[in-house]
């Protein structure tokens, strides 16, 4: 009797513990309350966007010159730079020692361009003088060795040889003394304009060729382009930057006035209106509330970049870039590259268009 039963019991256990799996599975946990609450749109009706704080003079990326190693980083970031404030230097051992033989050869080339200036030497006039004077004395010699013979070739006491032989002692006596004449003035009359302008042209060079490596050598330091917050710094010494750079070496922005960049859904550009009162919230703080006044648009619709990671987010569609100035009357701080919540207030749309929070985007 008893093994009669067993069956229809067992039957009858599988039955209920069945049922009551399937209730179970099939029942709703209790809804638990968001660990951060959303953020919502203060107006009745609004477009929403994802906003990025940037600085006001957009977010500056720092590159190099030159390729080179990296010598020394003068700034760390939140450090406040003035214009033409150095951040990084490279190596510049080789350019330097360059510099050296150069300004070497700008000595050499003065030094002859100064030698020339001064020219003659008084010793050289002097050693001339005395030549002119000693060939004067010899044409002076030749010319009475010349009248004794003419003298005497009447009473065969010279020969005609030697009376011919005595003329032309004279004459080159005389071109000896002209010569002489012509080096006593050639010295009086200095250097030659002509070298004087081919040294005056080296001169020159040699300043050039020392300028251009001063130059050179400038550009081995990096400069802040203007007044601003170092925000990033991705360089280190010893480190090989080239031209382009790999990746960005420092970010740098005028952070006194921040900028917000919306992305405006490409869907909500007919019922955007610059003119409209906009406002950004924390990511996280609902009760936050950051005045925005209006600055431009980009008027370029590009894909969207800035991804929020909603699980609704669409990553094909296009966006309107629109720049807006956060109030200097907000208190708290921001940090550049936060992403905020933006609600821009909009007219009543003849059709009823469903609230969206700022990480949304919508659908086709």
């Amino acid at each position: 009797m008893f093994t009669k039963l067993i069956l229809p019991i067992a039957a009858i256990v599988l039955l209920a513990f069945a049922v009551g799996f399937v209730v179970v599975s099939r029942s709703q946990p209790p809804e638990m309350p968001p660990p951060i609450e959303p953020t919502s749109s203060p107006f009745e009706h609004s477009i929403a966007g994802s906003g990025i704080v940037e600085a006001q003079t957009d977010n500056i990326e720092i590159g190099s010159n030159v390729p080179g190693i990296v010598e020394q980083v003068f700034v760390r970031e939140g450090d406040s730079v003035d214009e033409g404030a150095p951040l990084f230097v490279l190596d510049d051992r080789t350019l330097k020692s360059q510099l050296e033989l150069k300004q070497a050869a700008l000595h050499a080339a003065e030094a002859q361009l100064n030698k020339l200036e001064h020219e003659p030497r008084p010793e050289q006039v002097s050693v001339e003088e005395a030549s002119v004077r000693e060939a004067l004395a010899i044409v002076r010699q030749r010319q009475d060795q010349l009248n004794r013979d003419a003298e005497l070739v009447n009473s065969q006491a010279v020969t005609r040889e030697e009376l011919v032989a005595s003329q032309q002692a004279l004459a080159a006596a005389q071109a000896s003394l002209e010569q002489a004449r012509a080096r006593l003035e050639l010295l009086k009359a200095g250097a030659w304009e002509y070298d004087l302008a081919i040294a005056q042209v080296n001169v020159e060079q040699a300043r050039a060729d020392i300028a251009q490596l001063q130059t050179e050598v400038t550009r081995l330091t990096t400069t802040a382009p203007l007044d601003g917050e170092i925000l990033e710094v991705e360089v280190q010494p010893g480190e090989f930057v080239g031209t382009p750079a790999t990746q960005t070496l420092m970010v740098l922005g005028n952070t006194r006035l921040l900028h917000v960049r919306v992305d405006i859904d490409e869907f909500d550009i007919p019922r955007f209106d610059q003119s409209a009162t906009a406002i950004a919230r924390r990511r996280g703080l609902a009760d936050d509330r950051i005045p925005l006044d209006f600055v431009r648009i980009q008027p370029y619709v590009i894909p969207k970049r800035s991804l929020t990671g909603e699980s609704t987010e669409r990553v094909d569609t296009r966006v309107l870039q629109v720049i807006y100035q956060i109030s200097p009357s907000y208190n708290q701080r921001l940090f550049v590259g936060q992403q905020l919540d933006v609600y821009i207030e909009t007219p009543a749309p003849q059709t009823p268009l469903p609230e969206r929070r700022a990480s949304e985007v919508a659908e086709n």
